[in-house]
This record gives structure tokens, sequence and C-alpha cells, in this order.
């Protein structure tokens, strides 16, 4: 059996979508289970369980994870899922392989500033290998990303964990051919599509800053400094609201792609 662990949160917009991909990709029997915080309890129609929760993305993950391991045997398989992510081919091939010289195999997004960890947006293991890590998706554990600046994020403790006990994990990596977005709208693999933020309405992350103008030099006189400091300042924020414009408007026309069914919204990627 595959159990699949998902959240979504104060939005059922990608409810039917994932579901819907799911049943096209997934030939083997799997389970869904989720919390639907903020989300009219209709929607549970589309999942095998619904749980109640609070807190932060990853505590709502690590407690799915123990109620199904709860329940399922250890050698059955363990998927987390973020909701706005679906399987875009059979993702059993892939799976099988990896966990046969592996015990988990997990979208690793090294295009924002090489990140270094697992993250939930598609990750697979057993049950039984999640519980003897023991697996964590809380942030902590810090990493140089590629300015050699310490960072840390969802995912961060599980690295720590596969390091520590040596244990080998397989990364899936981006592929798209064409990237709308340096780090959204991602294929991984050629077999699992993540939206990116499909929650919070887009936001900015290192990959994003990267491209941000540069701050021109400061002049050595004061009156001259502060109002190179204001330019600066102005530059920055008329390129934070243009960058959010152009990719709230891009993720709108993919989602509307999305939802009208069919694959001809990959070939913007793939």
């Amino acid at each position: 059996m595959l159990y699949i662990a998902t959240v979504h949160y104060r939005s059922p917009r990608w409810i039917e979508i994932q579901s819907r991909y799911l049943r096209e990709h997934i030939p083997v029997p799997f389970q869904v289970w989720t919390s639907l915080e903020g989300i009219d309890e209709s929607y549970a129609v589309h999942f095998d369980r619904v749980l109640e929760q609070g807190g932060r993305h990853s505590d709502k993950l690590n407690h799915l994870a123990i109620e199904i391991a709860g329940e399922a045997q250890e050698t059955d398989l363990l998927m987390f899922l973020d909701g706005d992510a679906f399987p875009i081919a059979d993702p059993m091939p892939k799976i099988e392989s990896s966990l046969s010289q592996a015990s988990l195999l997990a979208v690793r997004r090294a295009e924002n500033l090489s990140d270094q960890q697992p993250h939930p947006c598609f990750c697979v293991t057993t049950v039984g290998a999640w519980h003897n890590l023991p697996g964590d998706w809380s942030a902590g554990y810090r990493w140089p990303d590629g300015r050699g600046r310490h960072v840390s994020d969802v995912g961060g403790n599980l690295l720590r964990e596969l390091e520590i006990t040596d244990t080998p994990w397989v990364q899936l990596l981006r592929s798209n051919r064409r990237n709308l977005d340096p780090l959204f709208f991602a294929v991984y693999g050629d077999i699992v599509y993540h939206h990116g933020a499909g929650f919070r309405g887009g936001e900015f992350t290192r990959a994003h800053y990267a491209l941000a103008p540069k701050a021109a030099p400061l002049p050595t006189q004061p009156l001259l400094r502060h109002a190179a400091r204001r330019a600066n300042r102005l530059r920055r924020m008329a390129w934070e609201r243009r960058t959010r414009r152009e990719q709230a408007l891009q993720s709108e026309q993919l989602i509307a792609r999305i939802q009208g069914g069919g694959t001809d919204w990959l070939k913007e990627l793939v």
C-alpha cells in the first residue's frame, strides 16, 4: 500500500487538480491522508482520511506520518506531497529503482541557491525507514547556500538525520526545459510538478533575491550618500513590485490552464 501525506491550507483550489492527477498516474493501491485547515469540510470526500491539525507545515507533515505509521505496515510506502504538487507521469518505476538503492527519494531544490535538503513537495520512503531515522521535516539545521550564507528551511533536520546516520538518498532535480520562474512552476525528474507558493499567492525566495538589482556604490559625501541610499531603496522596491506582478500573473494563467485539463500546459515547461 502507498500512503500519501499532503496538506491543504485555507484554499481548496488544488484539491481536485491533485486528486485527478493522482488517479491518472498512480497505478498501485493508495490512500491520501490530509488536513484541511481553513477549508470547507465538504472537500473531505476527496481524501481517505482527514485529520484536525494546526501549527507549521512541517509539524502537520510529521503528525500525518505518525498517524499513518499507527495503521500501516513498515514495508508500506510513505509519500509526502505538497498540496500544490502532483505526478505528471507514473512515478512508480523511479520510486522502485530509487528505493532499491537508497532509503529515501526526494526533490532537492538545488536551483534555490544550492539548497541541500530533501523537500517535502515530493518525497517517498517506507514507513519503517521514516520511523527508524527518525524522519523530521522541521527546519533547524543550517547549511551554506550558494553565497556562503548559512541557511535553514523545511527539511533541514531531515538532512541532518540522513548525514548523521550515513543514510543514502536519491535526489530528484529540476528538469524544466523552460523556466518561467527561477524556483516556482517546476517539474522534477520529469515525473512530478510543483507549482510553488500555491497557497500564499507567491513569495520571494533566495533564488528570487539573487536576481535583484545590485545596489549602486555609495559616495563618500554625506548628502550624496543619503541620496544614493534612497535611490537604491526605490530601485529595489520597484523591482519587487514588478516581479510580484509578473509572478502572480504567470501563476494565475498557469493554474487556469491546469484546471482546464489536458497536458498542453506542460509544453510551457518541458
